[in-house]
Formats: structure tokens, C-alpha cells, sequence
């Protein structure tokens, strides 16, 4: 049987892991790595803290305690993170562990002895005054490339050039804050170059089918040509080599293997850990690692993609032992808050446990995995805002995932006795045959799915179309899955949720219970089905909200955790199918996603400074000042801010009074093959029966909220004159179509 073995980038043990972090090489991978054990394959998901090299050191010298207890600080805190977030590690390991100096020597040792390594006496920084050689981190001067200050003794942050540290000028040691003196000392170097042929042809197997951004970055290193790299380091902290047979010990003395060296070894020392804790040897790593069944995905960022697409694959042919390569490198680029890049130093940034401790509820973690799921950074940079962050809440999971899951829940509790309502052995029969239809038929070509009048003697029109809509959802988003398009995937999903509300609106069980309970327990059925779906559809991305909606449907089918005796049952494409039984208990207890409110974002954005949409408003109405004579001029907007605003056509379809309120009127509204309710304040304008069949404008993009406990969707447009006058704005074409743009 296949495998796939996934691995995120290990993080640096020197800080709490943050928003962009999860966005770029940690939520694609635990999505892909759930959606992978639901769709029945054998599934390995390997990550861990990075606990060597120069950031480490620097972190405990700036908190003045040893590298030891600054890794177990971080590590243990992020592992906390992690485990909050949803994360499905099959085992977060660590660098530091003996296992993994083990491994890493090995790899050391064999080079070594092949003649893979070469030695180089060569000169580097040293601060006599604290009497140690000064690793790259550790010196800062004037970048030789572009001239830009405090540049990186390897690296220029500014213009991205690299270079020998003795390159830089007017060095200065970050440690004592004096100009260091040029010494020499010994290091090795793996001879890159000699892997060039190889790697161009490993490269060019992938052209076609790996990310751009990947293949553009790769391909200009190796039109630069691979070059010897330094892998070892002049340091207290890491990987000795004081005990590789065969060297010299004087040489050795108080080097370590360079951190990205070891690093990408961690990824093979954690899957030894995991093989000999759950299979009873560490030997059936090999099984993974050196399997030719095995398909390996590594995702990061893009900050890693040459040691993921060049370095390890190099390191790994060279060991020659049959280890396999990345299949695929789905790097991410990097994840701005707020429009700006995400700085520790400047204090513009969200660690995860911070958000955490504000919002430890479940739900606000699935929220936040779909938000940052909705903004992957997967072809650009994108942005998270804490105002996304509620939109994404309130409109989207709440307003559409979560409204169809309570008011069929609703319905059934209050027409079926909170149980699944029966429905015949044929319709059953009937919704298997048209899965089976769909599949055999319309797999290469998914767009042009139906289900033709054979099956009409089963199914309504609005059935067939519900059937087709789940379908293509779950035959396109697995598709999406397979080429790392995750925002695309989940895309897929949530269309199929707007199908199953549309269905719910075209069916109108609160009017067919009347007068024909067989075809509102059709309805329900159906639409209790898809809840069941959903909980399978959704577990990659909000894994919380689905377990819970498993719980109570009595389901506990899966999510995408790591199991101890896994079946490899296809739960994905079983979700095409009926879950449920007939009078099974149906009840969901909770709002799945709660509103959020103005003041939480407003509270989350006061501590990055910055003032919310409504704050700022507030703001100016109180500094503008006018007297009686000033004529009443509206705030100056840009086309950007009216941009904003989302006009669309709606017609009328349905109009009532709601009680008790002499003001609202509840409108029935259709936007294309959309149907929405609004509640609007012109009751005493307009009577019901005179808005049945208008053509009106509404802004379709409006946060949903509550109006006398009745959901409004949107708003309309309406003319008012300072006397109280009012006039809806409307469309004179009674045959102009709906949900056209306004603008």
C-alpha cells in the first residue's frame, strides 16, 4: 500500500510560534495530512523543534540563561500551541535529543569517509575580548552588495545577497560591540558542486507539476551552479564532532554541525523515535524513508526552499541508501499582519498562544484556522486582519455553515422529534445509483455532471441538482487537495453548504409541513445527510466544530487524527453517500460559531496600535466641529472604500410584518440562484403586498446581524428626506436580471 509521509519545517526552539507561521508551513500540512488519513491512505505527519545553531544562543544570552533551558521553554510552549491549534502530528520530536545527534553524526561520518566533505583552512571574525570565533549571526556590518547597514554576517536582509562574512564592512561582533580580527580555523565543506547533474535532472522531473515560486527560486540557484557549503561552525551549542572516527581531534575541538545541516536530518531522527515507540524498532524508519512506495511532501515556507528542493534531496542521494526524495515541496510565501510584515521586534505580531489565551473556545480556534485557511499565502503574500477575522466568523462560518446546521436541526427538533425522519429504502437506493452514475460518467469532466430524467421518479428537480452540487464539491476540492490548492479545496466545500441552504429555501419545509409531511421529511432527511457529509467535508480545516457535530450525530467516523490501529477506510468519498440512519438522534445543542463582536476586534487591534473602522469614525464625528451657518458636507471617501461596498439586484419574493415592531418589515430576497432574508425599517413607508415582485438594490456584502431575533442578510437602498420621507431605490426593468453589479 501507498504511503505518505508529510513534514512541516521544523520551527526555531528560540520563540513562540506565530500567525504566519501556521499560514505558511503548519495549517497546509495538517489539511492535507486529515484530508489524506479520510481519504484511506497510510499516513506519516513528522515535525519538531529546532534546537541548535546561532539563534538559539543568541535567544539565552539575551535572557541571560543557558541554550538547555531556552529550547525546553519554547519547545514545550509551542508544543501546548500546537496541540491547541488541532495540529495532527503523528510525533513532534526534538533536535536535541540523543536519537537525533546520533543520525546526524551518521550522515557526517558517511560523507565523510566517501570524500564527500572538503576541508578548508580559511579565515572568519574573532572577538578577542569574549576569545571566540564570531558564527554569522553573531557579526553585523555594511552589506558589500548593496551597502545597507546591519546586514547579517553571511546574508543581506535588504537585497537577499550572500557572502563570506570577511566580505562584510566595518564589521562589528553583536557580543562585545568591538570590531573583531580575522583568524583561521578549519571547517568542512560538502562539495555541492559535484551534485549539480543530479540535481537538474531531479528538478526537471518536477517541472510541471511543482508551484512556480518553488521552481523559479530552485532554478536560479542552479543557474548560479551548486557551490561548496560550509557545514560545520565554530560553537558551544549543537551537534560535536569531536568523536567522528577518523578525524582529528584538534580540528574538531569545539566545532558543531552547522543548523541547517542537521535540521533536515530531524525529520528522520523524529520518524526513528516515532518507529521504535509504535512499532517496537527504530530500524522501520526504513519503511518510510527508504520505501520507494512512499510519497513524501514537504511543506514550508518559502524562506526554506532551496534546503527542501536542493540541500536534503543532495544530502539524501548522496547517503546511498535507497532514501526517497520530496515528491513535492509545497512552499508558501509569507503572511503579513495588518499590511505589514510580522516583526517580534516591533511588536507587530500574534504568538499563537496569545490568541489563545484570548480566545480559548474551540470555535475561535476552527475560526482562526479559517481565516488563515481563506488567506494561504500559496501563489503571494497575503494579509490577516482581526476585521477578516470576524467577517470570516460571522458571515461565512456562522452565517452560512453554521445557519444551515442550526435551522435543520431546529426543524427537525420541532416537526420530528429530534430524530432523522424516514424516509423509504428507495430513495436510499436511488441517491447510491446516482452517486455511482456520477462517478462512472462524469469523472474526467466534472463541470458537466447531471443526473438525467431517469432518475426523476426518485428524486425532485431540486434533489437532483443537491445530489450534483455534493458531488462535484467533493470530486473537485479532492482534486484541489492533490495539487496543494487547499484555499481552492475548501472553496469547493463551502459552495456545497450555499447549495444545501439554497435547497433548504427551494424546498420551504416551513410550508410544506402543512399539508405534506412525506416531502418535508424528504426535505430534512436530505439536509440532515449533508450535515453528516459536512462533518467528514470539513474535519481537515475546522476539525473542532466537526468532531463536535460527529458527537452528536452519534457518527464518530473520523476527523483526521492520528489513529493507533488506522483502517484506511476512504471516509472522503463515503461522504457522497447517506452517513445516517433513519430515527437515528438529530440534535445539534450550540451555536457552532458565535457572532463575534465589534468590541473584541476593536480590543485585538488596540494592542497593535491601531484604531478599528468604527473607532476612527467615532473619532472624526468628535473632532469636526461645525457651527449653524456651515453647510453639511459628507466625509470625503476614496474609490478604494467605496469599493468596498458590494451593490447587487434583488427581487422581492417574500414580505411580512414582524411582531411587535411597528418599523421592520422581513423581505424574502433572491440575488441570482441566491436567496436571502433581510430585515429593513420600512414598515410604515411600504405594506407588505406592495414590495412582492420589486426589483431593489441591496449591499450584498453586510455583516449579518440579529434584528428582533430574526437574522438579516444584507441591507437595502432607500432615498430619506430630512421630513421622515422615505423611497426605495429600485430598478424600472421589471426583466432586468438579479444580482447584477451596481456601480
Amino acid at each position: 500500500m501507498k504511503k505518505t509521509l508529510i513534514t512541516s519545517a521544523l520551527p526555531y526552539a528560540n520563540g513562540y510560534i506565530h500567525l504566519g507561521h501556521l499560514a505558511g508551513a503548519y495549517l497546509p500540512a495538517d489539511i492535507f495530512a486529515r484530508f489524506s488519513r479520510l481519504s484511506g491512505k497510510e499516513v506519516l505527519y513528522i515535525c519538531g523543534s529546532d534546537e541548535h545553531g546561532v539563534a538559539i544562543t543568541i535567544s539565552a544570552e539575551k535572557e541571560n540563561t543557558t541554550p538547555k533551558k531556552i529550547i525546553d521553554k519554547y519547545h514545550n510552549a509551542n508544543v501546548e500551541a500546537f496541540e491547541k491549534f488541532g495540529m495532527s502530528f503523528d510525533i513532534y520530536s526534538r533536535t536535541s535529543i540523543p536519537e537525533h545527534h546520533k543520525i546526524a553524526k551518521e550522515f557526517f561520518a558517511y560523507f565523510y569517509e566517501k570524500g564527500l566533505l572538503a576541508e578548508r583552512e580559511e579565515e572568519q571574525f574573532f572577538d578577542e575580548k569574549v576569545n571566540m570565533f564570531l558564527p554569522d549571526r553573531y557579526v553585523e556590518g555594511i552589506c558589500p552588495n548593496c551597502g545597507a547597514d546591519k546586514a547579517r554576517g553571511d546574508q543581506c536582509d535588504t537585497c537577499g545577497a550572500y557572502y563570506n562574512q570577511t566580505e562584510l564592512l566595518n564589521p562589528i561582533s553583536i557580543v562585545s560591540g568591538l570590531t573583531p580580527i580575522v583568524r583561521k580555523t578549519t571547517h568542512w565543506y560538502f562539495k555541492f558542486q559535484d551534485l549539480q547533474p543530479f540535481l537538474e535532472e531531479y528538478i526537471n522531473s518536477h517541472e510541471k507539476d511543482w508551484k512556480d515560486n518553488v521552481l523559479r527560486q530552485t532554478y536560479s540557484w542552479l543557474k548560479m551552479g551548486m557551490t561548496e557549503r560550509a557545514i560545520t561552525r565554530d560553537l558551544p551549542w549543537g551537534v560535536t564532532l569531536g568523536d567522528i572516527p577518523g578525524m582529528d581531534v584538534t580540528k574538531a575541538a569545539g566545532k558543531v554541525l552547522y543548523v541547517w545541516f542537521d535540521a533536515v536530518l530531524g525529520y528522520i531522527s523524529a520518524t526513528k523515535v516515532w518507529a521504535r515507540e509504535h512499532l517496537g524498532s527504530s530500524s522501520k524508519f526504513a519503511d518510510w524513508w527508504q520505501n520507494p512506495e512512499t510519497d513524501y511532501y514537504a511543506f514550508i515556507g518559502k524562506d526554506n526552499i532551496v534546503f527542501h528542493t536542493l540541500i536534503f534531496p543532495a544530502m539524501l542521494h548522496s547517503r546511498d541508501e535507497n532514501y526517497i526524495l520530496p515528491k513535492n515541496v509545497p512552499a508558501n510565501e509569507f503572511l503579513n499582519l495588518e499590511g505589514q510584515k510580522f516583526s517580534k521586534s516591533r511588536n507587530w505580531s500574534i504568538d499563537v498562544r496569545d490568541f489563545q489565551e484570548d480566545f480559548p473556545a474551540e470555535h475561535y480556534t476552527d475560526a482562526l484556522r479559517y481565516t488563515l485557511l481563506m488567506n494561504l499565502p500559496e501563489t503571494r503574500d497575503a494579509d490577516f486582519t482581526w476585521k477578516d477575522f470576524q467577517t470570516r466568523n460571522n458571515s461565512e462560518l456562522g452565517a452560512i455553515f453554521g445557519n444551515f446546521v442550526n435551522r435543520t436541526s431546529q426543524f427537525i427538533a420541532k416537526n420530528f422529534n429530534s430524530r432523522v425522519p424516514e424516509i423509504g429504502n428507495n430513495f436510499k437506493k436511488a441517491w447510491k445509483k446516482a452517486i455511482i452514475h456520477l462517478d462512472i460518467n462524469f469523472s474526467e469532466n466534472i463541470d458537466a455532471a447531471h443526473l438525467d430524467d431517469t432518475f426523476d421518479k426518485c428524486f425532485s428537480e431540486n434533489d437532483k441538482l443537491m445530489l450534483t452540487s455534493l458531488w462535484q464539491g467533493i470530486e473537485k476540492s479532492k482534486s484541489n487537495f492533490l495539487r496543494f490548492r487547499i484555499r481552492e479545496a475548501n472553496l469547493e466545500i463551502m459552495n456545497i453548504v450555499r447549495a444545501a441552504n439554497k435547497y433548504f429555501n427551494d424546498e420551504a419545509p416551513w410550508k410544506t409541513i402543512k399539508d405534506d409531511k412525506e416531502a418535508t421529511a424528504k426535505t430534512l432527511y436530505v439536509c440532515a445527510e449533508l450535515i453528516a457529509s459536512f462533518s467528514v467535508l470539513f474535519a481537515p480545516a475546522l476539525p473542532h466544530a466537526s468532531r463536535k457535530l460527529q458527537d452528536y450525530l452519534g457518527l464518530h467516523i473520523g476527523i483526521g487524527d492520528p489513529l493507533k490501529h488506522p483502517k484506511h477506510e476512504n471516509i472522503w468519498d463515503a461522504a457522497k453517500l447517506p452517513l445516517l440512519q433513519c430515527d437515528d438522534y438529530f440534535n445539534v445543542q450550540e451555536i457552532l460559531f458565535p457572532n463575534i463582536e465589534d468590541s473584541v476586534v476593536e480590543t485585538q487591534m488596540a494592542k497593535l496600535g491601531l484604531k478599528s473602522e468604527v473607532q476612527e469614525i467615532t473619532s472624526t464625528t468628535k473632532e469636526v466641529k461645525k457651527t449653524k451657518t456651515e453647510p453639511e458636507v459628507a466625509q470625503l471617501i476614496s474609490i478604494d472604500d467605496f469599493r468596498k461596498v458590494n451593490l447587487r439586484t434583488a427581487k422581492v419574493l417574500e414580505a411580512e410584518n414582524i411582531p411587535k415592531s411597528d418599523k421592520l418589515l422581513k423581505l424574502q430576497i433572491q440575488i441570482g440562484e441566491e436567496k436571502r432574508q433581510l430585515i429593513a425599517g420600512i414598515a410604515q413607508h411600504y405594506k407588505p403586498e406592495n414590495l412582492i415582485g420589486k426589483l431593489i438594490i441591496v449591499v450584498a456584502n453586510l455583516q449579518p446581524a440579529k434584528l428582533f431575533g430574526n437574522l438579516s442578510e444584507g441591507m437595502l437602498l432607500a432615498a430619506k428626506t430630512p421630513d421622515g420621507k422615505l423611497s426605495l431605490v429600485t430598478i424600472e426593468n421589471p426583466e432586468f436580471p438579479t444580482a447584477a453589479d451596481v456601480s
